[in-house]
This record gives C-alpha cells, sequence and structure tokens, in this order.
C-alpha cells in the first residue's frame, strides 16, 4: 500500500495538474493583495505619526479598474 508520504505527492501532482491553468490569474491575485496590504500597513504608520491636532491627510490607493463590458446582460441592450 501507499504510505502518507507517496499518498502527499500523488495529491500535490494532481492539484498542480488540475491547477495549471489558473496559477498566473492566482498568482496576479496574490500580488495585487500583496500590495494593497503594503500599502494599508504604509498608511497606518503615517497616521500614527501625524499629531491627534491635525487632521490627516487624504489616503490615495493606487490600483486599476477593470472593465467587464456587458458581461452581466448577455450582451443585448435592455430597453
Amino acid at each position: 500500500m501507499f504510505g502518507l508520504s507517496e499518498l502527499a505527492v500523488v495529491l500535490i501532482v494532481v492539484a498542480v495538474v488540475v491547477a495549471a491553468r489558473k496559477l498566473p490569474e492566482l498568482t496576479r491575485s496574490a500580488g495585487r493583495s500583496a500590495r494593497i496590504l503594503k500599502s494599508e500597513a504604509r498608511a497606518m504608520k503615517d497616521e500614527e505619526r501625524t499629531p491627534p491636532g491635525e487632521p490627516a491627510a487624504p489616503r490615495i490607493i493606487q490600483g486599476e479598474t477593470v472593465d467587464r463590458g456587458d458581461a452581466g446582460t448577455g450582451g443585448t441592450p435592455r430597453g
């Protein structure tokens, strides 16, 4: 029979083969999340440095917009 280590290797190989198509999307998403987390941590540090009586400067978070098109309507206009 298979031992625990052989079973783990087989499961990892199956997971990589199944998820290979989504891997670039997952890594992009992880990178975006890391950038957002980093900018939020930096903003929190900046807020700690400002004196309590002074108003804080507005925060600007860099990002990107995604045009989803008419995916929800099926491409046909309603009216």
